[in-house]
């Protein structure tokens, strides 16, 4: 059912955790499924220089969510805000479509973080 990559990100997350010096932390949650993702971000010089995320949700939202992380990386948050469902599902290798609602929080939680910052 889920991609090598998606099964990769969820039982080995990329920058999963707290973010103690973030210049900004963000949640949001998906009313239908009850996904809860937080996302904590730190700016230098402009630009998202380390990202972490906890999220509580199925394998996808998990997977999603690592990933977002990796691709916000180095980006300023107009840049971050150019950030599709489809970019976080093709990074995945193709999330189906009854798990397409992860890749969505993703978005919505990018587009808290930039009328946060």
């Amino acid at each position: 059912m889920f991609s090598d990559a998606v099964l990769d990100h969820f039982r080995n997350p990329h920058n999963a955790g707290d973010l103690p010096d973030a210049t900004a932390t963000v949640e949001v949650t998906n009313p239908v499924c009850g996904d809860v993702l937080r996302l904590a971000v730190r700016l230098e010089s402009g630009r998202i220089a380390a990202a972490r995320f906890k999220t509580q949700g199925c394998v996808a939202a998990i997977a999603s969510s690592s990933v977002l992380t990796d691709l916000l990386s180095g980006k300023t948050p107009a840049e971050a805000r150019t950030i599709t469902p489809e970019h976080i599902s093709d990074a995945l290798g193709g999330l189906p479509p009854a798990s397409f609602h992860a890749a969505q929080l993703c978005t919505d939680v990018v587009a808290a973080l930039v009328r946060k910052l």
